[in-house]
């Protein structure tokens, strides 16, 4: 008899662990977020996950809350012998995690305990951490601290950003699940705690995380221009208040004797004297205007230099 295994995730880094437990063979029911208002039109849109789903003819449950009775009972009905999520989305109660005969496990884009929470991969990269990876753990009521199953580290390149990064861990998650999970069902894998003293925390990314910060070094803001691309953008806020997107950033050897949050134009784009060095813009976002080359940008901007306010805190 196949193993049935509840599959509950939502955006595109859940969609290859989907894809790699179909491949398995396994009966696969998935549980997402419901459908939601997508673009200024506001249209209706399922879930990546979904969109696979019904690709795949998979059944997919879509629950505002799947702590709900009826919730807990269809998943009962399916009986499963396993639960894997990947960014679902929604806490899952106990009585939830109970369901399924083996368990239920999490792949989590992270090196547990480092990057507990929901921005893991932003945060990395905003830190400026050597690696990454991703944890396969079993579930427990406590954020993303449960014991490890398996952990597989991948360098984070001085290139990469959070889209690059999130792909190739959504890659590595994927093939977690094919090596791992038939060996976690037959009881041949044992998961590891977690080292508690080594905890730390990737929160939710917030309106005003996606301000630069022109105080601080230029390597600090260049992370993090990679950190928030493509989404959602790092901010850069002018001195009129006007904000713009910086979509792409260099370092640079020369640093101007300008003020910090004071660019001067270039062949190449606008140098930004930062707290420590400067930063080239290359491809920025004005407000209500398509992405463009920072040169392009700066041939409609009169004057030598550009001021932006330094940060939150200006």
């Amino acid at each position: 008899m196949k193993p049935r295994v509840v599959f509950m995730g939502t955006p595109e880094f859940a969609v290859p662990s989907l894809e790699a437990i179909v491949d398995l063979g396994y009966e696969v029911l998935v549980v997402t977020q419901p459908d939601r208002p997508v673009g200024r039109k506001r249209v209706l849109t399922p879930s990546p996950v979904k969109q696979r789903a019904l690709e795949l003819a998979l059944p997919v449950m879509q629950p505002e809350r799947v702590r709900d009775e009826a919730s807990v009972e269809a998943l009962r009905s399916f009986a499963p012998d396993l639960m894997v999520t990947a960014a679902y989305g929604q806490i899952l109660p106990k009585r939830v995690l109970a369901i399924a005969r083996v368990g239920a496990v999490n792949v989590h884009a992270s090196l547990l305990p480092r990057w507990r929470g929901a921005a893991p991969i932003h945060r990395a990269i905003m830190a400026g951490d050597k690696q990454t990876g991703v944890t396969l753990m079993e579930m427990v009521q406590a954020l993303d601290a449960g014991p490890m199953i398996e952990a597989r580290a991948i360098p984070i390149q001085p290139t990469d950003t959070m889209g690059t990064l999130h792909d190739k861990l959504a890659k590595l998650g994927a093939e977690i699940c094919r090596d791992v999970l038939p060996l976690y069902l037959a009881g041949e894998r044992t998961a590891t705690p977690q080292d508690e003293d080594q905890v730390t925390y990737a929160n939710k990314i917030e309106r005003e995380d996606e301000l630069l910060q022109w105080t601080a070094s230029a390597v600090e803001v260049e992370r993090h221009v990679r950190a928030l691309s493509p989404s959602p953008g790092a901010t850069a806020v002018l001195a009129d208040g006007q904000a713009m997107k910086v979509w792409k950033a260099a370092l640079v050897s020369d640093t101007p004797s300008t003020d910090v949050g004071v660019g001067t134009k270039t062949s190449r784009g606008l140098l930004v004297r930062c707290g420590e060095g400067a930063l080239l813009l290359e491809e920025v976002q004005p407000a209500g205007k398509r992405r463009m080359a920072a040169r392009d940008w700066l041939a409609g901007v009169h004057g030598e230099t550009v001021v932006f306010q330094k940060g939150r805190h200006e």
